[in-house]
């Protein structure tokens, strides 16, 4: 039962309020699962009130994309503001592992990832720029280490910034189609740690240093 499902009134909803709400219908149905009637009915609302601040149901879903990526972006800022590259790199994971268990809203991205290929540009568009966006930040904190020679200058930032990217994705996957016996946090904490180790300066001594 999604929340406002029971017992919702039918006064008005804030525009954020129908978004929210929106995310979790489009996370757990799907686009095409996903009816105005639906979010009307979940938030006590006449369609009406819908149609008063979206045009349709694509407005309505790219509205909760963006809102969906600008708290995940913010977040992300917000957590590696002051931290040295390696620890950046960490609390990454952990954000995005703090996202992932935090309820229904957490899948949506991916949801509409998947199911925007084919049926809706525009949010195909958002979803993919929110993905270059990701890898560029992450790209820049590793040529940021290189510059201060934290990391090695042999190391490349695409590389790094692609496979950190996928090691997150591939075991949100995991935990979302197995939440009872996948643990995120041991599944890709170490492999955060292993990717900042070979990554690592290494400091060579010399007799009698």
């Amino acid at each position: 039962m999604l929340p406002g499902e029971r017992g919702a009134g039918r006064g008005a909803k804030s525009r954020t309020e129908l978004t929210s709400i929106a995310i979790d219908c489009f996370a757990r149905y799907g686009f095409q699962g996903t009816s105005i009637d639906r979010i009307a009915s979940i938030a006590g609302v006449t369609k009406g009130a819908i149609y008063y601040h979206f045009r349709d149901k694509d407005d309505l879903l790219e509205a909760a994309v963006r809102d969906r990526i600008a708290e995940f972006e913010n977040r992300v800022q917000n957590a590696c503001a002051g931290l040295g590259p390696a620890d950046a790199l960490r609390r990454i994971a952990e954000v995005c592992i703090d996202h992932a268990e935090a309820g229904d809203h957490s899948r949506f991205v991916i949801s509409m990832s998947v199911e925007a290929i084919d049926t809706n540009a525009e949010v195909s568009d958002l979803l993919r720029d929110m993905m270059r966006r990701f890898r560029s930040f992450l790209r820049n904190v590793v040529r940021n280490a290189q510059e201060n020679g934290e990391f090695s200058k042999d190391v490349d930032a695409d590389t790094i910034a692609a496979g950190y990217t996928g090691a997150v994705l591939g075991a949100e996957i995991q935990y979302y189609q197995d939440p009872e016996s996948f643990d995120l946090r041991v599944a890709l904490l170490p492999s955060v740690d292993r990717m900042i180790a070979s990554m690592a300066c290494k400091q060579v001594e010399t007799e009698g240093a």
